[in-house]
């Protein structure tokens, strides 16, 4: 008999994480780090609730962190099987899980200098780079489309999920005493708006089906009204003369930032003469986007797509990288009416609170925010309409315009998770709704039962299903 165990994102966004077993197999589907609160990431340090040495596979839906973000530990804990993920994907998390090891280090080296000086004893990151290179040598890239064995009796394929470079829907085959049973992973699915990569794939039969529901409670802006919203945005701190400041998930939201900038230039409608990509990863992650155009949405990017081929200045002329400590920190001395793209994308970290300390407090900057902010960070804050935030240990007076522009989102809305599910056809397979806060959860669980008149489950962490 195979199970389903939710080890995490279970009523809530980041963690991603759940456990299948068979008669003969345990596997993962994703083995992401938890993110936003002290309280929510000191979930990260503790032992996983399963033995690493016992998982004989890792299934990757994406390289965002939330998905991946704790393979380093699963290794370093014991695990020696394989992680399988898209060939985008397993370029991406070289990128990415190298950059989570660094900044976990420097975290560390600075807690540690407090510890000291406190009397107290020293901690450890969760992993160095030496464990996230043994976990790179772990990896198996699929094709999409693909039908591949990894146990003895569990087959995966790899759907288009649309929601960044890579990131895939995962369909799950178990061979359980002579019948197959088939559990579908959605992964993050991607917004239908989304100019750069196509449309999630339909998928239309499964006994079980795990859905996000990030943005489960709410319908996105149609992208040409929030294309207006931000041309206006653009537009107006320009008359200002100050900063725009956009922080922004370094693989996903930073490449169609940049498209959606590169239009505005080419039509002569982009007032602002510098943007910069202040982040390193995210210049990175854009070569690697530059690598893998054949997977664009050819429709909408066909233009964009001869440009970047040389360099993203190619496509957006007034566009400078810095990726030094020094040319991020000259941004703040001397720049006036810029745009200022940094990571990360819930102002939790990254070069983008550097940029908010200095400049948040200034009633001629504006700040948009284009991602899904989870609670607790200081990015769901500005939304939320803080009048103040703690920035680096200080109090900073929120004077700056806030921008919130859903409808670039990367996640697809209420609507779009309800149209992708309804083409399962019936019997509808068992629904469990993953990846969301509780509150997003219970208004699309109405919605399922309300338009469609199916159950949709909500499980709570450790909860164990049979599939």
């Amino acid at each position: 008999m195979a199970t389903l165990q939710f080890i995490g994102a279970a009523r809530q966004v980041t963690g991603s994480c759940h456990l299948i077993k068979t008669d003969t197999s345990t596997i993962l589907l994703d083995c992401g780090m938890f993110q936003g609160s002290a309280k929510t990431e000191d979930l990260n340090a503790k032992p996983f609730p399963f033995n690493p040495h016992e998982i004989d596979a890792v299934v990757l839906s994406h390289a965002h962190i939330d998905h991946s973000g704790l393979l380093p530990k699963l290794s370093k804990d014991g695990f020696t099987g394989t992680v399988y993920s898209t060939l985008a994907t397993h370029d991406l998390i070289d990128l990415m899980l190298k950059d989570s090891a660094h900044l976990a280090e420097k975290d560390v080296e600075w807690q540690n200098k407090r510890r000291r000086r406190a009397g107290k004893s020293l901690i450890e990151p969760l992993y160095s780079i030496d464990d996230v290179e043994a976990l790179l040598s772990q990896r198996h890239a699929i094709p999409y489309g693909e039908k591949l064995n990894i146990t003895s009796d569990i087959d995966i394929c790899f759907r288009e999920a649309g929601h960044i470079l890579g990131s895939a829907i995962v369909e799950i085959f178990i061979n359980d005493q002579g019948k197959q049973k088939k559990l579908v992973f959605s992964g993050d699915l991607g917004n239908d708006n989304q100019a750069l990569l196509r449309d999630p794939e339909t998928i239309e039969d499964a006994d079980v089906l795990l859905l996000e529901s990030t943005y489960g409670d709410r319908l996105h802006r149609s992208l040409p009204d929030t294309l207006e919203e931000f041309e206006q945005a653009l537009n107006n701190a320009a008359l200002d003369g100050g900063n725009v400041l956009i922080p922004a998930f370094s693989v996903g939201r930073t490449q169609e930032i940049l498209y959606y900038l590169g239009k505005l230039y080419r039509a002569g409608k982009l007032k602002q003469r510098q943007v910069f990509l202040d982040s390193p990863m995210a210049i990175t992650a854009s070569d690697i986007y530059r690598r893998h155009t054949h997977l664009f949405n050819e429709e909408d990017s066909a233009a964009f797509d001869v440009a970047i081929k040389k360099d993203w200045t190619e496509w957006l002329p007034i566009l400078r990288c810095t990726r030094s400590t020094d040319e991020s920190m000259e941004i703040n001395r001397i720049v006036s009416g810029a745009i200022i793209i940094a990571g990360n994308g819930m102002c939790t970290g990254g070069r983008i609170v550097h940029h908010l300390k200095n400049q948040l407090w200034r009633s001629k900057t504006d700040v948009i925010i284009v991602g899904f902010q989870v609670n607790g960070s200081t990015g769901r804050a500005l939304v939320d309409g803080a009048e103040h935030v703690n920035i680096l240990g200080n109090d900073i007076a929120v004077k700056a315009r806030i921008h919130t522009l859903g409808g670039l989102s990367a996640h697809a809305d209420q609507k779009q998770l309800l149209d992708w599910a309804g083409n399962f056809k019936k019997p509808r397979p068992e629904l469990y709704l993953v990846h969301g806060e509780l509150d997003q959860m219970l208004e699309l669980q109405n919605k399922f039962h309300e338009r469609l008149g199916w159950h949709a489950n909500i499980p709570s962490a450790k909860d164990e299903v049979e599939i």
